[in-house]
């Protein structure tokens, strides 16, 4: 592939990653207009969650589809979704019409995210991946962070729907770019495995039941769920583990790398992004701040995944990734430690440090776990497994962002019926938005709101010190030894791709 066709899908797969990772955040400071537009406070969580619940189901299964059939096809497959999702969204009138916009957007989301770290481990050596993979997630990093601030920068001048149509130029363009220059490899005539509808269908019924479950977690109907999603995910890893091209790898978790990296995903992703959803929140209903300025208290958080996502993936060619991991969670759970003593008179700067120690946390890890991984896996599962590495870290921030909804809406209940008001008493406007502004910061719904978020802020401390101690289970690989073990891997692969054919 010339440089000049490198440097366009770059691009492009650069710039679809920046949309579909930014929709996962940028509604977080919009939702107050949102809701003083459309009603129905109690699916405030939802229209979170609903994006993340899509495109944590799709990010597998596209993947997969990947191996399958290519990249560029599936990849334009996703990217129409993300756009009809987008203009949908836009119009939605209600909130359900939102929220089922807001699935659809997501379902295209889910095949962008991990197709874009698929392409770089495509067309990129392990010395140029370490250096772009770690640039790539810089731009994931920034996206994710940089939501809240464009979201409430065009909530206060525009309209919140230009939150969702601001994103259909940029991805007519990059569709565009990844069409004219991606060229798939030419494939062998070697017989193409079925499509895992079993596998795909189990996976998103899973995951549909797990969330809906974990809303309600302490109600009869809510316990059904949570017994219901146990089974089919139960029922799901047995029929991975049969079929012939699995859309979860099960069998790649006997690789101690894989399933370490698969692990902190999981439960860094649920401390990440649960949180990073209600800082807004506080800043907005706790502090009185405008949407653009809430947006802006994330801004630490994106110049330190930002800032270690490149200087890390350069660091990466000189040592070992886990001693880089370790020193990024520690990093990570000095964060959430600050995190965890949120309070209304907390300075902006505790603030901007606690965000900042958090995001030199994700930059230093998340990059360097990716490119293990895909310099341990064969090429022929090399989309499936990047996918299943996002899945990790979705599925975490999934449940992160359901369970602090939940622990936040119980919170507030109680902190509201401990002050003798009620919470459907409480207007939208008492709580956040410009409506906040004009109550004192004394305010009785403020306070309850300020100790509710309280809650929600010290929960994920638990799971920030779990992925800090499963990150000293990884194998130390040098750089060296991730290259042998590419070689080994594809030397396997070359010889199960061979030995049919020479029997025929």
């Amino acid at each position: 592939m010339s440089r000049q066709h490198t440097i366009l899908i770059t691009m492009g797969v650069m710039m679809s990653l920046f949309m579909a990772s930014m929709e996962s955040t940028v509604i977080a400071t919009a939702m107050p207009g949102i809701v003083r537009d459309l009603g129905d406070i109690e699916s405030f969580s939802w229209v979170f969650a609903i994006y993340m619940l899509t495109s944590t189901t799709a990010g597998p299964i596209f993947g997969r589809l990947s191996d399958l059939f290519g990249r560029r096809p599936v990849y334009m497959v996703a990217i129409a979704i993300f756009s009809l999702g987008s203009l949908l969204c836009g119009l939605a009138t209600t909130m359900p019409m939102l929220i089922a916009a807001r699935a659809l957007q997501g379902l295209g989301a889910g095949g962008l995210l991990p197709l874009a770290f698929i392409i770089v481990g495509d067309i990129f050596t392990l010395d140029q991946r370490a250096k772009v993979q770690g640039l790539f997630s810089g731009v994931w990093g920034i996206s994710s962070v940089i939501g809240p601030l464009i979201g409430g920068f065009l909530v206060d001048q525009i309209s919140w729907h230009w939150v969702f149509w601001i994103n259909l130029p940029p991805a007519a363009i990059a569709a565009a770019l990844v069409w004219i220059a991606w060229r798939d490899p030419v494939r062998a005539n070697a017989k193409r495995p079925p499509i895992d509808i079993a596998g795909a269908l189990l996976l998103s019924v899973g995951i549909i039941l797990l969330l809906l479950g974990l809303d309600q977690p302490t109600t009869p109907s809510g316990i059904l769920m949570l017994s219901a999603a146990v089974a089919t995910l139960a029922l799901l890893v047995m029929v991975e583990l049969r079929a012939p091209a699995p859309i979860l790898p099960f069998h790649l978790l006997r690789d101690r790398t894989f399933a370490i990296a698969c692990l902190h995903g999981i439960l860094a992703g649920g401390v990440l992004f649960g949180s990073m959803n209600y800082v807004p929140l506080f800043a907005q209903g706790v502090l009185g701040t405008s949407a653009t300025e809430a947006g802006t208290t994330l801004t630490p958080l994106m110049l330190g995944w930002v800032f270690t996502s490149i200087i890390g993936g350069r660091l990466l060619l000189r040592m070992s990734y886990r001693t880089l991991t370790i020193g990024g969670m520690v990093m990570f759970v000095a964060g959430a430690i600050l995190m965890a003593r949120l309070r209304p008179d907390m300075s902006r700067l505790e603030l901007a440090i606690a965000l900042g120690l958090m995001g030199i946390g994700m930059g230093a890890s998340i990059p360097s776990f990716l490119i293990a991984v895909q310099s341990t896996v064969a090429r022929n599962v090399l989309g499936a497994a990047t996918a299943s590495l996002q899945f990790s870290r979705t599925i975490g921030g999934t449940i992160g962002v359901a369970v602090l909804g939940t622990l936040l809406t119980n919170r507030l209940s109680a902190e509201l019926a401990a002050r003798g008001l009620q919470a459907d008493a409480v207007p939208v406007e008492a709580l956040i938005g410009e409506g906040a502004t004009a109550m004192t910061l004394a305010g009785e719904p403020r306070l309850a709101l300020a100790a509710a978020l309280t809650a929600v802020f010290a929960a994920p401390l638990v799971f920030a010190l779990l992925a800090l101690a499963v990150t000293f289970l990884a194998p130390s690989h040098s750089p060296d030894d991730l290259r042998r073990k590419r070689e080994q891997r594809e030397e396997v692969t070359t010889a199960k791709e061979v030995a049919p054919q020479q029997a025929g």
